[in-house]
């Protein structure tokens, strides 16, 4: 099934370039919800996700919230009450930042890095939705991702 047919749409694109970018938006919705549906049994939210591994690439430097922000996919998200609720659930700690004192330190727990390993089944999920793409349609729509962005 094409784009036209998923967003039942009867009349045709104003051209290829309104295609691909209501596309881009839709395919970005459906692959959103699956993440949601796989992190949801953990009492996670997917920034919670994100945030618990882009601590795990850091481990065990801690980072800075701001410099979590940089690094996530969603950057509209409110990293320190992200952060709050992930210290609640003991998956992350904070401290202040010895070099900078205006900066609060993040580091990942073990629970965290626990709850990181009982996720790896997800990623292997994440790679089935994908699976429709051989290897290397998936390297070159990364790579015209990465060329649109620039």
């Amino acid at each position: 099934m094409g784009i036209k047919e998923d967003i039942k749409q009867n009349k045709a694109f104003r051209n290829d370039y309104q295609k691909v970018g209501v596309n881009i938006l839709f395919t970005y919705n459906w692959l959103t919800e699956k993440l949601k549906q796989l992190v949801e049994p953990y009492d996670i939210t997917m920034q919670q996700y994100n945030v618990l591994r882009i601590l795990r690439g850091s481990h065990p430097e801690p980072l800075s919230t701001q410099e979590i922000r940089i690094r996530m996919i969603d950057k509209m998200s409110d990293v320190s009450r992200i952060v709050d609720r992930m210290i609640a659930k003991e998956l992350v700690s904070k401290g202040l930042c010895p070099a900078d004192k205006r900066l609060v330190d993040v580091q990942i727990t073990q629970k965290g890095i626990s709850l990181l390993n009982k996720l790896k089944k997800l990623e292997l999920s994440m790679d089935n939705q994908l699976s429709a793409l051989s290897a290397e349609e998936a390297a070159q729509l990364s790579l015209l991702l990465d060329k649109l962005r620039s």
